[in-house]
């Protein structure tokens, strides 16, 4: 059985994207490691006094990588990770077309991951499956050359930068291992969404006249997800709303979290904040590409997010937002992340009901 992606062309393709690194060979280089190691244990103390929620999978361990080390590490989780579909698409694979579909679909990948490598700067890695070499796993990853250059471009203060980094990813940590059933729960949804997906090409030509339909509407076919969502079955678009929802809370949770939890520590938060914020909102073909692979969409979950937290907190106090953690009955779906209020009803009659 063949499988559907050429994963040593999509490295070749990914790494010639990514592009020469001139920081790599920076003598600033030297200190990234040793201030990582520093910033992400002091992060994990920080975010575990902000939020309450402490990793039940011992110290987080930091990794300094450049572009090629981001694009390998990411390229073993997605083989990981998709198996159950590309095996399922591999019998289908057949014929003379089979080894051009193939590179196709390795340099596609390749390409997506190849320019997202030039704009990473760190990044928790749960992906990794169990089972695999524990070395590999549970790595807090930041992308040496991108942060070198990002603080040279804008006059960032080093080490004032890269413990507000390493807040961001360690709260993501806190949040996968420090509630029980987050890992899995998430890992849940994604293998759903994969498990649901019909292989049959004919799926998309019913997108291509459903994304037609949008466009006739006045909507934005791409908005809510990119192509996975163009091309998803009801089935999948359930699921992915749980997904979109749960994204939302921990991508808003991270941003506040990492404000409040080096509040005192780090003067030029606000300004890092703002510069960040503003490199998200990219023009051009880099929007065009972030609007493809739902990237776009990933980004807008910062603000409703934030939003969420700031109303429930406002309503109910940092008790109330707590109880998101609870169970998975306790997320937020995306319609209460962007009406609040919502959320805050169904958490009250559950809270009646149980009294």
């Amino acid at each position: 059985m063949a499988d559907p992606i050429a994963w040593d062309l999509a490295e070749k393709v990914a790494v010639r994207v990514a592009g020469r690194e001139p920081f790599s060979e920076s003598y600033h280089y030297a200190s990234l490691l040793p201030d990582f190691d520093e910033f992400t244990a002091q992060a994990e103390e920080l975010v575990a006094a902000e939020t309450g929620l402490r990793s039940l999978a011992g110290p987080a361990r930091a990794r300094v990588t450049d572009r090629t080390g981001w694009i390998r590490a990411n390229l073993a989780s997605f083989q990981r990770l998709f198996r159950p579909l590309t095996e399922r698409l591999g019998t289908r694979l057949t014929g003379p077309i089979a080894p051009i579909s193939r590179s196709i679909a390795g340099a596609e990948v390749g390409a997506l991951l190849g320019w997202m490598s030039t704009r990473v700067l760190g990044q928790y890695d749960l992906l990794i499956t169990e089972g695999e070499d524990d070395e590999e796993q549970d790595l807090v990853y930041y992308v040496g050359p991108n942060v070198l250059a990002l603080e040279k471009r804008f006059g960032f203060p080093p080490r004032e930068f890269r413990l507000w980094l390493a807040l961001h990813e360690v709260t993501h940590r806190a949040q996968f291992t420090g509630v029980p059933w987050m890992r899995e729960h998430f890992l849940g949804l994604v293998q759903g969404t994969l498990g649901a997906v019909d292989p049959d090409p004919k799926r998309f030509l019913v997108a291509i006249r459903r994304a037609v339909e949008e466009v006739r509407s006045g909507r934005n076919p791409l908005d809510e997800g990119g192509l996975v969502a163009l091309i998803a079955t009801d089935e999948q678009r359930a699921i992915l709303e749980q997904v979109q929802g749960l994204m939302s809370l921990l991508e808003g949770h991270g941003d506040v979290t990492m404000g409040r939890a080096g509040a005192d520590l780090i003067p030029s938060a606000e300004r890092f904040q703002r510069v960040l914020h503003s490199r998200r909102r990219t023009g051009g073909i880099s929007a065009v590409i972030q609007k493809l692979i739902g990237l776009e969409a990933k980004l807008r979950q910062y603000a409703e997010g934030e939003r969420f937290i700031e109303v429930v907190e406002a309503k109910g106090g940092r008790a109330v937002f707590d109880r998101v953690w609870e169970s998975p009955a306790m997320l937020p779906t995306v319609g209460e992340i962007r009406d609040p209020e919502r959320w805050l009803a169904r958490v009250h009659d559950a809270a009646t009901v149980r009294h």
